[in-house]
């Protein structure tokens, strides 16, 4: 009979497969209807794309300083907070009918994506290590955990589309109510599953009083090391050109992903002949694209194997996605359901490429790093990705105003293109990489 203690149900990933599906459905559910209620409430597309862009701020501002918080004041509190700012966001979303309300409710959402960045993983790899000791299997919960946030993605962006249609009178808001729900429902969760694990609670009270005392200054340190941290970052892609260039691309990356995603719910309205309907024929699409995904991060090791090597695969990848993107500024002069069936074909050769793309990409910014400096490098190379969704939102929505989504989308594919030269002739890596962290292809 096995040792209770190594039931996967006493390390608690069931609770944290839970947790990260409950984290993920509030976003699914307002993808799709998102930028056509605040067109439909009135805002210009340079005013969606301000709105956008402070939410991108908001992250890049918080990322790191919130990065911290879970350690400091504990991973149920803080993911609690993040739940209870989503309901107040998604409340202020459903209700607004200004510019300004709608930024409140992105520099709202902002934060509280900000703020359950990690406390959930936190919190299992705690829960347990403290059932089952430090050298417990990870691998199990952590694939659940992936596993239900992308399902929750996938299920709340279709019912997101379908709830316009399927709730007469409730229109585009019916979904950002419904999400708003299932965000107070996480927060409920939060609080009744997430139990900190005994090795974190347990203690004197004169050693918890010294952890309060101490947690001012942990949070000060943690506030006065993000200038530290990014410049830690900027430091290493300096001194190691190709990783700098690695992180670049995720940049380009950042502004294609915020280009399609702001410009393709207005494009499929105006094809289908209503907000209601393209907010459907969103959803549709972009599930489309999150199983496509799904393939590519399949096929990347052949990928790269096919390709001869990772670097050269990544190119090949990057090109592809730009021929997707320039495909779909050339359905721009489709009407009805062709351009809404090209919009889909490309959704799914995009996708499936990026993911390639993308996995091999952090493999090799992974080879370039040592265990000391791979936090920093991360949390650079997310700020890169938000960055990227901020000049995009900054300038290519107001061109797709101005000229219309498939010049802005042409200009997006230009951006694709110079990134995947980033991949070429990479220079290798200045140290060699321990074989156990594993690699796609032969080094480059």
């Amino acid at each position: 009979m096995r040792d209770r203690a190594a039931s996967p149900r006493r390390g608690g990933w069931g609770r944290y497969a839970a947790i990260e599906f409950l984290t993920w459905l509030p976003p699914g559910l307002m993808m799709a209807p998102m930028v056509l209620l605040m067109a439909a409430r009135g805002l210009s597309v340079a005013e969606i794309g301000l709105v956008s862009a402070a939410y991108s701020v908001t992250i890049v501002v918080l990322e790191l300083p919130t990065g911290g918080l879970a350690d400091v004041l504990g991973r149920r509190a803080v993911l609690a907070a993040s739940a209870a700012t989503s309901v107040v966001a998604l409340v202020v979303l459903a209700t607004a009918t200004t510019a300004w309300l709608f930024l409140v409710s992105s520099l709202l959402k902002g934060v509280a994506r900000a703020l359950s960045s990690g406390p959930a993983q936190a919190w299992y790899v705690d829960r347990l290590h403290d059932a089952e000791g430090p050298s417990a299997d990870l691998k199990p919960g952590l694939a659940a955990g992936g596993a239900a946030g992308s399902a929750a993605l996938a299920i709340g962006t279709v019912i997101g589309g379908l709830l316009p249609l399927a709730v007469p009178g409730a229109g585009l808001v019916a979904p950002v109510w419904a999400a708003a729900a299932a965000a107070a429902v996480l927060l409920a969760a939060v609080l009744v599953l997430m139990r900190e694990p005994r090795g974190r609670t347990r203690g004197a009270e004169p050693e918890r009083a010294a952890t309060s005392a101490a947690a001012g200054t942990r949070l000060r340190a943690v506030l006065r090391g993000v200038p530290a941290t990014i410049a830690g970052g900027v430091r290493l892609g300096l001194v190691d050109r190709g990783l700098g260039r690695l992180l670049l691309v995720a940049a380009g990356v950042g502004v294609m992903l915020n280009a399609i995603e702001l410009l393709t719910p207005g494009r499929l309205a105006g094809l289908t002949g209503g907000a209601e309907t393209g907010s459907a024929a969103y959803a549709l699409v972009t599930a489309a694209g999150f199983a496509a995904d799904a393939l590519g991060s399949s096929l990347a090791p052949a990928a790269a194997r096919l390709a001869g090597g990772s670097a050269r695969a990544a190119v090949l990848a990057s090109a592809v996605v730009a021929a997707a993107v320039a495909a779909l500024a050339a359905s721009v002069a489709l009407d009805g359901w062709a351009g809404v069936a090209a919009a889909c074909g490309a959704y799914v050769v995009l996708f499936a490429a990026l993911s390639v793309a993308g996995l091999i990409r952090s493999e090799l910014v992974h080879r370039r790093v040592a265990s000391a400096q791979r936090a920093t490098v991360m949390s650079v190379d997310s700020l890169q990705l938000q960055f990227g969704g901020l000049l995009s939102a900054l300038f290519l929505v107001p061109l797709a105003g101005a000229a219309g989504p498939g010049v802005a989308w042409a200009v997006t594919a230009a951006v694709v293109v110079a990134s995947s030269l980033l991949f070429v002739r990479l220079p290798a890596p200045k140290a060699a990489v321990r074989p156990e962290e594993g690699a796609l292809s032969h080094p480059q």
